[in-house]
């Protein structure tokens, strides 16, 4: 059955592979080794010169106020930014959607749509819907009035909330 000549090949054919594993272990140990550890004159990776940033006259912007803008506010292009209100707004009288019909909405007082539900943000607010009251609500809806239902994050160009303003008043004709 077992006799010596084939125990003693059944074990060098176990150590072998063995052997010839643990080789194979080292061998990838060093081909592939990434903690080399280099000294601070070495360093990992490629060097890219930057230049410096220039530190020449800083240019200052003037902030234009909203009341100028609004002047020159086109409603025509404001109506091309009313598509993104059109989700959740109506431009028809007593119309609502998600949100209360905007039309008549510049100087209509806020929180003032009979029928629609506001949040208690907006219906504690009190006062106008001025052209600038909207323009710091359309800007930063929850800025303007933490805890308000509008889910909207703004419009951050002054001329585009003119611009849409100016088109939310001229539905009021």
């Amino acid at each position: 059955m077992l006799d010596t000549m084939t125990l003693t090949k059944a074990s060098s054919g176990f150590l072998g592979a063995f052997l010839v594993l643990l080789l194979g272990s080292w061998l990838a140990e060093e081909l592939y080794d990434t903690d080399v550890h280099y000294d601070e004159s070495h360093v990992a990776g490629y060097s890219i010169a930057v230049p410096e940033p220039d530190t020449g006259p800083v240019e200052e912007v003037i902030e234009v106020p909203f009341e100028e803008v609004y002047l020159m506010a086109d409603a025509g292009a404001g109506e091309a930014l009313w598509r993104q209100c059109q989700a959740c707004h109506a431009n028809g009288a007593c119309s609502n959607g998600c949100g209360p019909y905007l039309h008549g909405v510049v100087g209509r007082e806020i929180a003032a749509v009979d029928g629609f539900g506001y949040s208690d943000a907006l219906a504690g607010i009190g006062g106008a819907w001025t052209p600038e009251a909207l323009n710091g609500f359309i800007e930063a809806p929850r800025d303007w009035a933490p805890g308000t239902a509008m889910s909207y994050n703004g419009l951050a160009d002054i001329e585009d909330r003119a611009n849409l303003i100016a088109y939310l008043d001229s539905l009021d004709d």
